[in-house]
């Protein structure tokens, strides 16, 4: 299974939308700062997460989320 998340920053106003296979996994290196591109952001909750069989739907739903419109979705879920 692949999971498409987005993890909102409680700091700053800040989204993140990624592809993973372990969403848990994921928040906690977010949150325990191992990745530098959001260390500056942290802590983080989980805002959304979306399951799929394959890698291709995913990323498809991921490269939707971080259009123009997919953001706009994501505004009105907060």
């Amino acid at each position: 299974m692949y999971y498409v998340y987005v993890a909102s920053s409680l700091k700053l106003n800040y989204l993140y939308v990624g592809i993973t296979n372990y969403v848990v996994r994921r928040m906690s290196e977010y949150n325990n700062g191992y990745n530098p591109t959001t260390e500056p952001y942290r802590p983080f909750k989980l805002m959304l997460s979306e399951s799929f069989s394959t890698r291709p739907q995913a990323r498809n739903r991921e490269k939707y989320l971080k259009s123009g419109c997919g953001k706009e979705y994501l505004k009105s879920l907060k």
